[in-house]
């Protein structure tokens, strides 16, 4: 399970880091979104799942899972989500004030296909 986990965290990194190099604004877009993905999961398989404890604290309950990771990635959802819309918002703003899409501002030289 654990060569699992790391092979799609590899897989989401790779292919965010992937969509970041590319020229244009929405593949950046995604490969943040991505690389954030990979992050929220690799810090919540961190967080070991329990199986057959008790998922709340209650009394005479010794074993429960860990609170910790599953908060922090809650958390690092709603911060994602709001950094994605703001650089969806800035791009779109960049692509009304520059009149193109590259991450550079300039517009595309003629014969290159991308």
């Amino acid at each position: 399970m654990e060569l699992l986990f790391a092979a799609t965290i590899g897989i989401l990194v790779s292919t965010g880091v992937y969509l970041m190099l590319r020229g244009r604004t929405f593949p950046v877009v995604l490969g943040l979104a991505l690389i954030s993905y990979a992050v929220n999961f690799f810090v919540f398989v961190m967080g070991r799942l329990d199986v057959g404890h008790a998922p709340i604290i209650r009394v005479g309950v010794d074993q429960y899972p860990d609170p910790l990771p599953q908060a922090l990635v809650l958390t690092a959802i709603v911060i994602g989500f709001a950094m994605t819309a703001f650089v969806l918002v800035l791009a779109v703003r960049a692509n009304i004030e520059l009149g193109t899409d590259h991450v550079d501002g300039m517009p595309q030289r003629e014969g290159r296909d991308e």
